[in-house]
């Protein structure tokens, strides 16, 4: 089984989560998925809400990883973890009406074939995972407004 993992340090200013996106779309690029495709567009929405999440909640640095799976990219899945340094469990929070944020996890959620989290050496990875072909079902979901499984 080939893997092909990549990953980036990510500074504690918000500032740095546009660096994510910018670095992540190269590397999508790089390995098969075109930038127009829906599975990028997911996985870029995907990154930017983890990234931000670890650090707009923990002003610590963060490591963004991404993770090819076996065989030819049409058939595999993408997995993207964001590795912070705070070993508190994340938070999902319901947003409600003009709220500006606490949509991000539900996004993730609603997004993400699977997500989930886990402690990694004093802090916290937070995972999610997207099938090739997988996206346009997860937007359709969110635009029909059956929303987060």
């Amino acid at each position: 089984m080939q893997v092909l993992q990549v990953q980036l340090e990510v500074g504690p200013d918000p500032a740095e989560v546009g660096r994510a996106r910018r670095w992540a779309r190269s590397r999508l690029l790089r390995s098969g998925i075109r930038s127009d495709e829906p599975l990028a567009e997911t996985l870029i929405l995907l990154i930017s809400e983890l990234v931000t999440n670890a650090v707009v909640h923990t002003g610590c640095p963060a490591e963004l990883r991404m993770v090819f799976g076996a065989g030819p990219v049409e058939a595999g899945t993408v997995r993207v973890e964001v590795a912070d340094q705070c070993a508190h469990p994340p938070r999902p929070r319901h947003a409600h009406g003009d709220d500006t944020n606490g949509r991000g996890l539900e996004l993730v959620d609603g997004l993400a074939d699977r997500w989930g989290w886990r402690p990694e050496a004093g802090g916290k990875s937070i995972w999610c995972e997207v099938d090739r072909g997988a996206p346009e079902r997860a937007y359709r979901r969110l635009a029909t407004g059956s929303g987060v499984r």
